[in-house]
């Protein structure tokens, strides 16, 4: 049994489910903040590859990244590479494809966020960096960690764009779902249910490592962004001019003596 689609599908996952963590994440984060109709226009535009037929996408990827187009032209001309018909040419398919789940999910966490720990955290002197990987992420970890899995376990099942923009060549592009449609489409059933099992049993058990991480991550991640905050403020520098407050006893002491 060649194991090659299987490699395939789980590099081509990785890759696209960190370019989709980051981009997700940072789309999710500045676009909450927007005013709602800008709002509005880009969250349609940003999840709408989640409704479109995969086929669809597939073919305007090929339509801006084909070898007679405008970016895949000029990739061509300046570096000699095409980007469709390769294996990492999947990775765009299916970066397009989950982008929106990791998105959705990011941004529904941010928007439940309680946005007094973070003035909480300004007060205390704390940057808006730290407050972001300190407070905000631990508290919305739920929803960012659903959307990671989520776009992962949809990566590997992903079949309409990337056979479109990637094709299927045994050993060089083939995934595990383009090789279930070849297996099937050849008469050669048995072959075609063993990678069905294949995919199944990764995403089950994918999906039971993330249950079991989230119940030993405990039921209150604000009360443990609460501390990294209170741990942090422990350790500010004093305030400008290093000028500290006279002790009570030493006031006292003052006073006494003027009597």
């Amino acid at each position: 049994m060649d194991w090659f689609p299987l490699l395939n599908s789980l590099r081509i996952a990785a890759i696209s489910s960190v370019i989709v963590f980051f981009l997700g994440i940072a789309a999710a984060y500045y676009i909450a903040k927007l005013p709602r109709v800008a709002k509005g226009v880009l969250d349609v535009l940003l999840t709408l590859p989640l409704v479109l037929p995969p086929t669809v996408v597939g073919y305007l990827l090929l339509c801006v990244l084909g070898p007679r187009r405008i970016i895949g032209a000029w990739v061509l001309e300046k570096w000699g590479a095409k980007l469709v018909m390769q294996w990492w040419s999947a990775v765009f398919a299916v970066a397009v494809v989950t982008f929106p789940l990791m998105y959705r999910t990011a941004r529904g966490a941010f928007e439940s966020f309680d946005e007094t720990l973070s003035d909480a955290g300004r007060t205390l002197g704390l940057s808006n960096t730290y407050i972001f990987w300190h407070v905000r992420m631990p508290c919305c970890r739920q929803g960012i960690l659903a959307g990671a899995v989520l776009s992962f376990a949809r990566a590997l099942g992903e079949y309409g764009a990337t056979s479109m923009i990637a094709g299927y060549t045994p050993g060089k592009t083939a995934t595990i779902s383009t090789e279930v449609y070849q297996l099937w489409r050849t008469g050669d059933d048995a072959a075609a249910l063993r990678w069905v099992l294949v995919n199944i049993v990764i995403s089950a058990v994918v999906l039971l490592a993330v249950n079991l991480l989230e119940r030993n991550e405990g039921k209150h991640p604000a009360a443990h962004a609460q501390k990294h905050a209170d741990g942090n403020a422990r350790k500010r520098p004093p305030r400008k001019g290093g000028e500290k407050r006279p002790a009570a006893n030493t006031r006292n002491k003052k006073e006494g003596k003027k009597k």
